[in-house]
């Protein structure tokens, strides 16, 4: 498994993905799946799923997210606006933080 892909996205980033059916599209991270290396995107690889009714829910045809190989997607800089490659930086106190390759903008605030 890459830990490296998984490293450079975070639950609540906003993400551009790069490779198929659903490629361009931008969504939020709504789950990070680290034993599989893939990521629940909001909105992003929507599936039709057939539910069987319960006593809580009603069954019929549900749309919902499938999960994205982490090496699929990459963060969107808000300065940018697009998907960018990220690199690290060590701050003074120690911290690493991610940044943006083109522009050098900081993605954690």
């Amino acid at each position: 498994m890459e830990k490296h892909a998984l490293e450079r996205v975070k639950k609540g980033d906003t993400v551009e993905v790069l490779a198929g059916k659903s490629k361009g599209k931008q969504g939020q991270v709504m789950r990070i799946l680290t034993k599989k290396g893939r990521v629940l995107v909001e909105r992003v690889n929507m599936i039709k799923r057939h539910q069987k009714p319960t006593q809580n829910s009603q069954g019929g045809i549900i749309e919902k997210e499938a999960s994205i190989d982490a090496s699929n997607v990459a963060p969107v800089c808000p300065k940018c606006r697009k998907g960018v490659r990220i690199g690290f930086k060590l701050h003074d106190d120690g911290k690493k933080v991610r940044v943006c390759r083109k522009c050098g903008e900081e993605l954690d605030k």
